[in-house]
C-alpha cells in the first residue's frame, strides 16, 4: 500500500458532480450535458490559528464543520453555476427553431474574492439556520404535544430524539424522489466508493471502484444521527434541566456547540474501531442513514468522482 494512502480524505457530493478535499486544495469535478467534466480548483488557505483550534478535542469539531460549510458552499454554486448554464444551453437551443437569430449561451464570468466570501458566509449562515430549526423545532414539537406524557426528562428527551429521526427521514425521503437529488445522492455514493477503494490500496479504475460499498463510516450522514444520539445523552443530564418550553429550547440552543463537538469525537472514535468486532457496530446507525442519503452510482457517475479524486491528488503533490 502506498506510504500516503493512510491520508484521510473526505469529500461531498455537489450537482452533478464530486468535490474533494486534499491537504493543499479542493477540487470538484462536475459533468457538463456535452459529457465534458470540468474541474474547480481551490487551495486551502486556512488560517493558522484555525490550525490550531483543529487540533482540541471537541473544538475541532465545530471548527471543521464551520469550515466546511463555508469552502463547501463553494463548490456547490460552482455546480449550480454549471448546471443552470447547461439548462439555459438547452433552452437557447430549443428557441433557435422558431427565430432567426439564435441566443449565445452566457458564459461563466469567473468568481471574484467578494463573491467567493459572499458565498461561504451564506454557507456558514444557512447551515448555522438549519441546526437551530431541527434543533428547536422538535423540542417545542415535544413539549407541546406531550407535555403530561412523562414525569421524567428522560422520556421527553427520548422522545423529542425520536421526532428528530422521523422528521430527518421524513424529508430525506421525499427529496429523494426528485431526479436531480437522486441523481445527487449517487455521486454521494461514488464519493464514498473512491475513498473505500482508494483506503484499500486499490487503483482506481471504475471496476475497481464499483466493488466497495456506497456506505462509509466518516460521511457526514452519520455525523448528523449522532448529533441525535449525543443530544439526548446530554439533555438528559441532571443538571440540565427547565420548566418552560422556553427554557427548553434554550438551553438546547446553548448546548448545541457542545453537542456538535461531541459527535464529531464520536464520529472519529467509531470509524478508529470499524474493524473491531463487535465495536464496529456501533457505527451502524450512521450507515443505516446512508442508506437514503446515498444511491448506488452508474459508472458514468465514479468516472466523475475518480476525476476528482485524482485532480485533487495531482494538485496535493504539486503543492507540497
Amino acid at each position: 500500500m502506498p506510504q500516503d494512502s493512510r491520508n484521510l480524505y473526505g469529500g461531498q457530493a455537489v450537482i452533478e458532480g464530486v468535490m474533494f478535499a486534499g491537504k493543499h486544495v479542493n477540487v470538484t469535478a462536475v459533468r457538463r450535458k456535452n459529457d465534458e467534466i470540468v474541474f474547480y480548483e481551490v487551495p486551502r488557505t486556512t488560517k493558522r490559528w484555525v490550525q490550531g483550534l483543529k487540533k482540541i478535542p471537541l473544538v475541532r469539531g465545530v471548527v471543521g464543520i464551520i469550515d466546511s460549510s463555508a469552502k463547501g458552499s463553494q463548490h456547490l454554486n460552482f455546480s449550480m453555476e454549471a448546471y443552470a448554464e447547461d439548462e439555459a444551453g438547452e433552452q437557447s437551443a430549443a428557441d433557435t427553431k422558431s427565430v432567426a437569430e439564435p441566443k449565445k449561451e452566457k458564459k461563466s464570468e469567473g468568481w471574484s474574492l467578494s463573491m467567493i466570501v459572499g458565498v461561504a458566509v451564506a454557507g456558514v449562515l444557512s447551515f448555522i439556520f438549519g441546526k437551530l430549526i431541527f434543533t428547536a423545532a422538535p423540542a417545542a414539537i415535544e413539549e407541546l404535544l406531550f407535555a403530561g406524557v412523562f414525569d421524567n426528562k428522560v422520556g421527553h428527551n427520548l422522545l423529542e430524539g425520536l421526532i428528530k429521526i422521523v422528521l430527518l427521514l421524513t424529508y430525506l425521503y421525499f427529496i429523494s424522489l426528485t431526479p436531480l437529488i437522486k441523481r445527487l445522492f449517487q455521486y454521494h455514493g461514488a464519493e464514498h466508493k473512491v475513498i473505500s477503494a482508494y483506503e484499500a490500496g486499490e487503483e482506481l479504475t471504475v471496476n475497481n471502484v464499483q466493488k466497495y460499498s456506497r456506505l462509509h463510516y466518516r460521511c457526514g450522514s452519520s455525523f448528523i444521527v449522532f448529533t441525535v444520539i449525543v443530544g439526548v445523552i446530554v439533555y438528559s443530564l441532571p443538571i440540565f434541566t427547565w420548566d418552560t418550553i422556553w427554557e427548553r429550547i434554550y438551553i438546547r440552543i446553548l448546548l448545541l456547540p457542545l453537542v456538535l463537538g461531541l459527535s464529531y469525537e464520536v464520529l472519529r472514535w467509531t470509524n478508529a474501531l470499524r474493524d473491531i468486532p463487535v465495536l464496529r457496530y456501533l457505527g451502524y446507525p450512521g450507515l443505516w442513514l446512508q442508506l437514503l442519503t446515498t444511491k448506488e452510482p452508474r459508472d458514468e457517475h465514479v468516472a466523475v468522482s475518480i476525476a476528482s479524486f485524482n485532480r485533487m491528488r495531482e494538485l496535493d503533490g504539486q503543492m507540497k
